[in-house]
């Protein structure tokens, strides 16, 4: 692929005007000074290779401070295990040297059709050794080949590993999708909802695919109940539809907030309060409401009534736990609805949008904020878990979830 300075430069221009226009400061930053540092930048830019120019423009988006920002082409190079492989990474210990683990591996994604479950060790992919803190990436549409030491040996293998082809759009990065949701019964009583993601942009299908696990939970005489939103990759307003069911009436998820109105000012008392459509009529309803308004509302939940499982709730969270998985947990943790178990996620609770640039690049980034209805905002600094709960990674290779075997200890005795 050629990228001439021509269009070098015309990305560069479109990228600062998405920026001024449309990114939430929530870092209070300077963005005069950072429109400058990129024209200072530029000459360079535009005449390095094409790996280099874009890991320069990341580099200045970084600047920004925010979480859900990003520069990629339609098909990129390199993206984070969770969004190829599907499977998130943990350090740990192996022949007395620091590597990366296999931790959350998602039902149904690449690296679990290979063969790879949680508790195997990688050590190199296609013949470059990683370990940590450096994170291997994956390319999108790549066939990978994985040095792997799986737990029911002690000799590394080669794994293939095929990531599906896909293109990013206005709606979406260009990544692999886990499956959204999966139930079972954890124990007598006990329900166990696994969620990788909330697909959707208001989640009709997600709420549908919710409603239909928690009836046939409910089937089987559950009334205690674990959500697992470990390695939860994030996604859009389906958190809201689940969140419905941790409460009996309508109870104030959190607000948003437009670049406008965090520059204008605002009084959090002032704000429309919105349940999450539940249904068709309820969307289309909401969406012509809004249609020529300030977006800035209180997100309510939907009122779904009582739930046989409510004030027996655990929540499973880790250091991937990401984005609308995050207000999820702290929806739960402050309102409290449920107690969490596991480690701190990392704090990104932005909401983005992606737009799209010349020569077949896209940008991310946030364009509305997301605080709890106090007006707090865990940006930068995360859920902190009512039980923290470290991964034993000796015992998780053995096949021994801790971290599970405390959300049951838990949930059993509510």
């Amino acid at each position: 692929m050629s990228l001439s300075p021509e269009l070098r430069s015309q990305i560069l221009d479109q990228i600062k005007k998405c920026v001024l226009k449309h990114h939430i400061n929530v870092g209070g930053i300077d963005f005069g000074e950072w429109g400058r540092r990129i024209a200072d930048h530029a000459p360079e830019l535009l005449t390095l290779d094409i790996d280099a120019f874009e890991d320069g423009v990341r580099k200045h988006l970084l600047e920004l401070k925010s979480s859900h920002t990003g520069f990629y082409h339609e098909q990129p190079a390199r993206l984070m295990p969770q969004h190829t492989v599907n499977a998130t990474l943990h350090n740990a210990a192996w022949r007395g040297e620091e590597r990366w683990m296999f931790l959350d591996v998602f039902e149904g994604g690449p690296a679990q059709k290979s063969g790879i479950v949680p508790g195997d060790i990688l050590l190199a992919v296609d013949g470059k050794d990683y370990s940590p803190p450096n994170i291997p990436a994956f390319g999108i549409g790549v066939t990978h080949r994985l040095t792997v030491v799986p737990v029911s040996e002690s000799e590394p293998c080669e794994i293939v590993v095929a990531v599906p082809h896909r293109k990013g759009s206005i709606a979406t990065p260009p990544i692999v999708d886990p499956k959204s949701i999966s139930h079972s019964m954890a124990g007598p009583g006990i329900g166990f909802l696994k969620v990788l993601y909330f697909p959707g942009f208001f989640g009709m299908r997600f709420s549908r695919a919710l409603a239909k696990a928690m009836e046939d939970l409910k089937s089987q005489k559950m009334d205690r109940l674990i959500i697992d939103l470990r390695g939860n990759i994030g996604g859009s307003m389906g958190f809201a539809h689940l969140a419905s069911y941790l409460c009996a009436s309508q109870v104030a998820i959190g607000h948003s907030l437009t670049p406008q109105r965090l520059r204008t000012g605002y009084d959090i008392k002032s704000l429309i309060r919105v349940p999450i459509p539940g249904n068709r009529a309820q969307l289309i309803g909401t969406l012509g409401r809004f249609a020529f308004q300030d977006k800035s509302i209180m997100l309510l939940t939907q009122g779904l009534g009582f739930q046989p499982f409510h004030n027996r709730v655990v929540i499973l969270m880790n250091e991937h736990t990401n984005s609308a998985a995050e207000m999820v947990a702290n929806f739960a943790v402050e309102s409290r609805l449920a107690t969490t178990v596991g480690v701190k996620t990392p704090g990104n609770v932005l909401g983005a949008s992606n737009f799209r640039l010349a020569g077949n690049y896209w940008l991310r980034i946030p364009v509305f904020g997301w605080y709890t209805p106090q007006g707090q905002s865990v940006e930068g600094t995360g859920v902190h878990p009512d039980i923290v709960v470290e991964v034993a990674t000796e015992a998780f290779r053995m096949g021994i979830d801790n971290q599970m075997q405390k959300a049951i200890e838990i949930v059993a005795a509510l």
